[in-house]
């Protein structure tokens, strides 16, 4: 099963060249048949760009998460502190074998919705 996921431009470039190991998510899909992120690249480019499968999904209080992840972030701590602000754990969906499509998909005519807010299901 996939999930399709709403990632910023800039840290979805980052995990297609590989510095990005992490993707943080303050909530995570509950499906554990869930193997692979499909990335929706968030406006302005508003496409579907490619896809990962998940390592693992580490959650764990928020200072012990960032120590375990920090190196292949691919943020800043300052901006993990203000995106979890709130909150006292995370989640970070460890990426692996991605791969980028070489032609940018329509969200719409390849799934049929519109760019979710976090995550939608799809097949």
């Amino acid at each position: 099963m996939k999930v399709l996921l709403s990632i910023k431009p800039q840290y979805a470039n980052k995990i297609f060249d590989g510095s990005k190991k992490f993707e943080f998510r303050r909530s995570v899909f509950k499906n554990t048949a869930v193997t692979k992120i499909v990335v929706y690249a968030s406006a302005p480019v508003s496409r579907v760009i490619g896809e990962f499968e998940i390592d693992e999904v580490i959650q764990n209080d928020l200072e012990i998460l960032w120590k375990e992840t920090k190196k292949y972030s691919g943020i800043t701590k300052d901006f993990y502190d203000s995106y979890f602000e709130g909150k006292e754990q995370g989640f970070a969906i460890k990426v692996k074998n991605t791969k980028l499509y070489k032609k940018d998909l329509c969200i719409r005519e390849r799934f049929g919705i519109g760019p979710p807010q976090s995550f939608a299901y799809i097949r």
